[in-house]
This record gives structure tokens, C-alpha cells and sequence, in this order.
């Protein structure tokens, strides 16, 4: 699977994207990171992808135009098959589990990081497959937003994480669902104790304590 990050602030996934799972899965190639400098497709000498929005107002928003030629220099444009493009957005629809599963079964996944007071409508009308939000918030700008689908998205991805089973059970693998509470030795710490029954050897007793 390919994903590709179109932001203004492209140092803003160089940690994380080498980091723990995220690696691992660059390493097995299951997965393509491309990240985007917006500004390389911005005109003139300062590289300007914002601008004052018409009738007034505070703040900046982004222009259409340096997303737009990004988007085509990768040939992209809205409704390709297996390919999504999203526009993080404090107005979008809410990312959860079971998006994240159907966007990691995708050949290729664009994420478009929003900045400043918002990005000229017209991506949203005309360039963009959905506009998507992590929660009911507001952030600084669509990088942490975009980092967080990325993650969420690439440990779904078949062969990936180190146990098949791990995704299967968790936390909302089903809507509502919670994971059960997890110990580990010691056994007994400052006289805190792991509850007996996952010492006990019962499977059944120890599938029923986890279920309820």
C-alpha cells in the first residue's frame, strides 16, 4: 500500500515515520510513505501557499493551486478506483476503527494536511474524496491528524504487525468494543496482585473473566 502526505511542514514525519511499527513495515515493504513539500509547487520566490481569505476575515487559508499541481504530479484526481483522497478537517467525517480498516485495504491512500483557518472550498468540491477529522477538536494543522490515520492504517495492513491475531481482538475490532485489562509479572508488586484467575491454568475460566 502506498500513502501519500501533502503538508508544508515535511520534517514534521521524519522521527516518526522511522520509528517502531511504522518502521517495521517500511522495512517489509508493506507499505509506501510519500511525503509532499507543498511549497515545491507553490509560484513565486517565497514559496506562498496561504492566503488572506475573500470577504474578510482573521487568519490565512491555504491556496488551491499548490495542491492542486501536487495531486497531479502524482496522477491523482478524486473517484480512482482503490484510491482515496482526504482533506483533514475539523468539519470532516470522523475517522474510526472500522474507517481505518476499509481505507488499509486500499492500493493507495492521500492524505492532505489542512493548515491555518482552513483550505480554499474548492479542494473540498472538486479535488478531494472526503474531508476527515480524528475528533471533535481543533489542531494546530492536519500533520498530527494525518500521522495518526497513518498509524492506524498501516498496523492493519496483512503482515505487518508481528502477530496476526494482535488487531483481531483489540479495542474496537467492533464497534463499542474494549480490550480486556492485560497483567504481567510480577505476580505480586508492592501488594498489588494479578487476579488468581489467570494463573489457574482454565482456559475457560480465564476466557469467561476476560469476557464480562
Amino acid at each position: 500500500m502506498k500513502i501519500n502526505i501533502l503538508t508544508i511542514f515535511p520534517d514534521f514525519f521524519k522521527t516518526p515515520l522511522e520509528t517502531s511499527i511504522l518502521k517495521r513495515a517500511l522495512a517489509k515493504e508493506a507499505i509506501e510513505f510519500k511525503i509532499i513539500n507543498l511549497r515545491d509547487f507553490a509560484e513565486g520566490k517565497h514559496q506562498t501557499t496561504d492566503q488572506r481569505p475573500f470577504g474578510g476575515g482573521p487568519g490565512m487559508v491555504m491556496m488551491i493551486e499548490p495542491i492542486d499541481k501536487a495531486l497531479q504530479s502524482l496522477g491523482l484526481s478524486k473517484g480512482q478506483k482503490n484510491k482515496r483522497i482526504l482533506l483533514t478537517s475539523a468539519k470532516g467525517n470522523l475517522f474510526t476503527q472500522e474507517v481505518a480498516r476499509d481505507f488499509s485495504s486500499l492500493d493507495e491512500l492521500t492524505l492532505i494536511c489542512g493548515h491555518y483557518e482552513g483550505v480554499d472550498e474548492r479542494v473540498a468540491l472538486y479535488l478531494i474524496d472526503a474531508e476527515i477529522r480524528i475528533g471533535d477538536y481543533v489542531l494546530t494543522g492536519g500533520e498530527t491528524a494525518s500521522l495518526v490515520i497513518a498509524d492506524a492504517v498501516t498496523r492493519l495492513i496483512p503482515g505487518v504487525l508481528g502477530n496476526e491475531l494482535s488487531n483481531q481482538d483489540e479495542s474496537h475490532s467492533q464497534p463499542g468494543k474494549m480490550a480486556h485489562p492485560q497483567f504481567t509479572k510480577p505476580v505480586e508488586y508492592k501488594g498489588w496482585n494479578v487476579p488468581e484467575v489467570l494463573l489457574s491454568g482454565n482456559h475457560q475460566k480465564i476466557k469467561d473473566w476476560r469476557t464480562h
